[in-house]
């Protein structure tokens, strides 16, 4: 039997096997497999459709502390022997790293639990075409300011991936996600506003309807219209839901073993302290059954595990490969590839109960640009959303720019609400911040 028709276990065991007879002293492999549907629609008309089938194995080899990685979507014998060689050739010329090499082997996973990640949707391409033109119409029809669209689509796609390595460890699991995307333009007074929604899930049946998107995308783009700008302040800022991720994910960017061993992370040698407001919780669940950020391991292999970060705003964990724990002179922590699940702790109150909270303020639904400093913690970015006086909406604002230092923006929490966005792998409910300066006119 020829090779790229073997069994993935069987593959993954051949060149691992073929890396220690070129003289590798230990070695790690993945293969990673998929098939998805892609159909993009606009103003009615199908623009493109793409069927995808991926397949691709990686290749790590450690010499002493010389490591060589190498990858091939070709897995007949010839390539497959070809990609071990250029690893092992690369590792023979790479510079000593005392901290290169796999895992510990007593922190491999013993057990893979099912978590439910992988549900197939076969979906015929003109069944997707036509929930896709039922997704834009949806939107287009709810208002006739509503002139253009940037698109609708509908995607499915369903994976498999198996990692091993030289300790004996080879596991891995099936997964799929979904999703349902709709952008649309709407025009008023000369002056045009875009905005959109989406869905994604493991499960299509966990996705909202299209309606539903249509409908929410027609509304976010609506309520852009006749944005003002704003004169320079400082007030209370609310990050919506879908751009409070973005916070936490800097977070996780400066407690993550590449920027404290680099010493390049305004969290450094925070570990025991408070970083967050008393009242905030953030809690790695790998764990959670069909979620976007489930794993049973991690990518060197070691078994993922539930466990806090912050816990009443205090630093209780990095986020560790076995690679940088070994730099920073601790233990990994299971997050190699990075954290997985990452649950923010709420409130009790909805969205609308955190604009009353907040009274007068500025509520953003859009960023723009990345402006976070990972060193000194100096946040600086574009944003648009909404100015809120009394607890409500006033008017849209837009080309305003919101800054301040992240250290302060986390001690300043006042409250998180109960609006948890569940598309990813952070899930936050929308954030209220006691003062920051934002920049107009």
């Amino acid at each position: 039997m020829q090779s790229h028709q073997a069994d993935p276990r069987a593959l993954i065991d051949r060149v691992l096997t073929s890396s220690r007879k070129l003289g590798a002293n230990a070695a790690e492999a993945d293969i990673n497999t998929g098939r998805g549907l892609s159909v993009n629609v606009r103003m009615g008309q199908v623009e493109t459709i793409e069927h995808q089938r991926d397949k691709g194995l990686g290749i790590t080899v450690y010499m002493g502390g010389r490591k060589g990685s190498a990858s091939t979507s070709d897995f007949s014998d010839g390539a497959l022997e070809a990609t071990v060689n250029a690893a092992c050739t690369i590792a023979r010329h790479a510079s000593q790293d005392d901290c290169a090499g796999l895992i510990d082997p007593e922190f491999l996973a013993t057990s893979v639990p099912d978590l439910d990640l992988c549900h197939n949707w076969e979906i015929a391409p003109q069944a997707a075409i036509e929930l896709a033109v039922e997704c834009e119409t949806a939107a287009r029809r709810e208002d006739a300011r509503l002139t253009n669209s940037d698109g609708s689509l509908v995607g499915t796609y369903t994976g498999s991936h198996l990692y091993g390595n030289t300790h004996g460890f080879i596991n891995g699991w099936d997964w799929s996600s979904h999703n349902i995307d709709c952008t649309v333009i709407a025009e008023e007074n000369g002056r045009m506003q875009r905005d959109g929604w989406y869905t994604k899930a493991r499960d299509r049946r966990d996705l909202e309807s299209v309606e539903s998107v249509g409908r929410e995308a027609a509304r976010r783009t609506l309520s852009r219209l006749n944005a003002r700008k704003l004169a320079t302040r400082t007030a209370p800022v609310i990050f919506e839901a879908p751009v409070a991720r973005g916070l936490f994910s800097a977070f996780i960017g400066a407690i993550s073993g590449g920027a404290l061993y680099r010493r390049a992370s305004f969290l450094l040698d925070k570990l025991g302290e408070p970083v967050f407001a008393p009242r905030i919780q953030l809690e790695e669940q790998p764990h959670l059954p069909k979620e976007l950020g489930s794993v049973p391991f991690d990518d060197d292999g070691m078994a993922t595990r539930r466990k806090h970060l912050v816990r009443d705003g205090v630093l209780e964990s990095y986020v560790l490969s076995a690679y940088s724990a070994r730099k920073l002179g601790m233990t990994p922590t299971g997050n190699a590839g990075g954290v997985h699940n990452l649950v923010v702790q709420t409130g009790e109150q909805d969205l609308d109960a955190l604009m009353r909270q907040m009274d007068t303020g500025l509520l953003i639904t859009d960023m723009i640009g990345f402006g976070v400093n990972q060193v000194t913690g100096d946040y600086s970015r574009g944003a648009s959303g909404f100015w809120i006086e009394r607890g409500k909406v006033a008017y849209p604002v837009e080309e305003i720019t919101v800054a301040a230092n992240l250290k302060d923006m986390f001690q300043h929490i006042v409250e998180i609400a109960n609006d948890v966005d569940n598309r990813g792998n952070i899930k936050t409910g929308s954030v209220l911040i006691e003062n920051m300066t934002i920049a107009g006119e």
